[in-house]
């Protein structure tokens, strides 16, 4: 039976939307494949890692009768991708084969029953429910996401804290040696406060999948569950279960010590001093004195990098050090001329803010040099 006919490029977004979640290696081989839904007028495309789902629907310019059927995700994103631009391709099921059909071109794919393939239940407790614009949540998220942690055996710092309270959406991330902070206002009557830590891996494909456009994406969030819907994609996530730290604790209150500094030359001249960093010492060091702001690092190898920034202080000297790493993320993520740096002693952490705005914070714990 004849699953859909298409353009190489209508089949190609829906499936290159999917994908991305999809692991090289899996205990599970269907997991490696993607279902193929086919109803009356249109044909879901699923994938899952059993965390999280993504659905990408796409209209069919056919008809036909409804059907499912899993085919191996990356083989056919790889066939349709060397097909020629503006190709017309048909997906035609012959007894448990998939055959791609283009020109003169055949392929046949093994496929495995739909049956087993693993689907998220959708809960049916929703307790908050709210949109923004994709390009608010796309650069929301851009600005925190870079602090995750990745693999730390605290599992809830692998992830990124989602808060509503007071008409406010507010993320957060942190690894435990920086934190950053984002909060944009949402549309939406009396919504509960409610607090859910979303994967890393959810993050990563909201951030690739969501567009800089004004439409909306709806966030629906229960108890277990995040779900995502924008454009002709649904994405629906489990939470992470665990007690992310109290944030609010972490961003210092009154820093004594303030600079106010050209980001891009910032983060030039720490980018140039980095080169001279080791892959296991990042370490790079602040003397603050009058009007004058001296960045340098060191090597194993006795070689070293000194960069010196004009800046409007006038305070005592300090003396401090950071993880090149943590400064460089946050100045290259952020979209401004300016950064706020507030600063105490050189034991206590630095607060990166944008100046005039309250809606973005960054803490950096110092390091001992």
């Amino acid at each position: 039976m004849n699953l859909l006919k298409g353009k190489r490029e209508a089949l190609l977004a829906p499936l290159q939307a999917v994908t991305g979640i999809i692991e090289r290696r899996h205990t599970l081989p269907i997991l490696s494949n993607v279902l193929l839904s086919r109803t009356a007028k249109a044909i879901e495309f699923v994938a899952t890692d059993i965390e999280v789902e993504i659905t990408a629907t796409m209209a069919a310019e056919d008809t036909a009768e409804a059907k499912k059927i899993t085919v191996g995700a990356r083989k056919l994103f790889d066939i349709l991708r060397a097909l020629p631009e503006g190709a017309d391709v048909g997906l035609v099921l012959q007894d448990k084969r998939l055959q791609v059909k283009s020109g003169k071109s055949r392929f046949n794919l093994q496929t495995l029953s739909a049956e087993d393939f693993p689907r998220l239940v959708v809960g049916e407790e929703v307790g908050t429910r709210f949109s923004i614009p994709q390009k608010m949540l796309k650069s929301l998220l851009g600005l925190v996401q870079y602090a995750m942690a990745q693999q730390d055996i605290r599992y809830y710092l692998n992830g990124l804290l989602m808060v509503i309270e007071d008409g406010q959406l507010k993320l957060v991330t942190t690894d435990g040696h920086r934190l950053a902070f984002a909060s944009g206002e949402v549309a939406g009557k009396n919504l509960a406060k409610q607090e859910v830590i979303l994967p890393r891996k959810t993050i990563i494909e909201l951030s690739k999948l969501l567009e800089d456009t004004d439409d909306p994406v709806s966030i629906e969030l229960s108890a277990a569950q995040a779900k995502f819907s924008f454009g002709n994609v649904v994405l629906v996530s489990k939470l992470v279960d665990g007690k992310f730290p109290d944030y609010g604790r972490v961003i210092p209150q009154n820093q004594p010590k303030k600079l106010k500094l050209e980001r891009v030359v910032l983060l030039q001249a720490l980018q140039r001093a980095a080169i001279l960093t080791s892959d296991k010492f990042r370490g790079v060091r602040w003397v603050l004195g009058q009007g004058t702001l001296k960045i340098s690092c060191s090597n194993t190898e006795q070689e070293e990098a000194q960069e010196e920034l004009d800046v409007s202080y006038s305070g005592e000297v300090l003396d401090i050090g950071f993880n090149v790493s943590y400064l460089v993320d946050v100045l290259s993520n952020l979209d401004v001329a300016e950064v706020e740096c507030g600063l105490g002693d050189g034991n206590s952490s630095a607060l990166f803010t944008v100046p005039g705005r309250s809606d973005f914070k960054y803490v950096v714990m110092p390091m001992r040099i």
